[in-house]
């Protein structure tokens, strides 16, 4: 008699204060939002996505990681020996309880290095000091969710937080494109950076995202 091989639980959830589902998806997993994922996992795992991000990143001493998440970036940042510290923030609890039924997740609440503030970054990051991290990593949702995260405003407050001669490594796809103008958001995002001061601006195919130097 064949022994019946039980399915994976299934681990998803419906948010009616936000009037979204939450899931993992895969193996390792990626978060899912109403069914937009927030890692690259088809011809790669999230967490190969998440090397690519912090190889291009190259983060060193105090790193900000300003979109929690499911703290892949978060983990493999405070993993790098150069690091001192992670800050990383997180504004939606569903998607910290995500990460805590999550099996790869689970060194961002037991590695030291790493300090998870549970607030919105684009109300807090105005009052983190000028100048006060080495590498910023910024990982957000995709445009359609979290447009506020791709603003000038919030380009301009990522570049006074940053140390000179630190690193900044922005995701952004590359197939994306804003309704307003038909602009790509790559380009814009670019602009932005370079406008408010950045150096160096390149966008990296590799990771989905721009590189650039204060």
């Amino acid at each position: 008699m064949k022994q019946k091989i039980p399915k994976e639980k299934k681990i998803q959830f419906f948010s009616e204060e936000t009037q979204r589902l939450y899931q993992l998806y895969g193996n390792p997993p990626t978060l899912k939002i109403s069914g937009v994922p927030m890692h690259r996992h088809i011809r790669m795992s999230p967490l190969q996505d998440t090397e690519t991000k912090i190889k291009a990143a190259e983060p060193t001493g105090k790193v900000l990681d300003t979109c929690t998440g499911l703290g892949y970036t978060a983990i493999y940042s405070a993993r790098k020996p150069d690091v001192m510290e992670v800050k990383t923030f997180e504004r939606d609890s569903n998607v910290t309880e995500m990460a805590k039924m999550n099996q790869y997740s689970k060194e961002l609440f037991e590695n030291p290095k790493i300090k998870i503030i549970n607030e919105d970054i684009s109300l807090e990051i105005y009052d983190l000091p000028r100048e006060s991290f080495d590498t910023i990593v910024h990982d957000p949702p995709t445009f359609s969710i979290a447009p506020d995260l791709y603003t000038l405003k919030f380009h301009q407050q990522l570049f006074r937080i940053l140390k000179k001669g630190g690193n900044l490594w922005h995701y952004c796809p590359e197939p994306g494109k804003l309704s307003q103008k038909g602009s790509k958001l790559k380009e814009r995002v670019m602009k932005q950076l370079r406008v408010v001061g950045f150096l160096n601006v390149i966008y990296d195919a590799n990771s989905s995202g721009i590189i650039a130097q204060k």
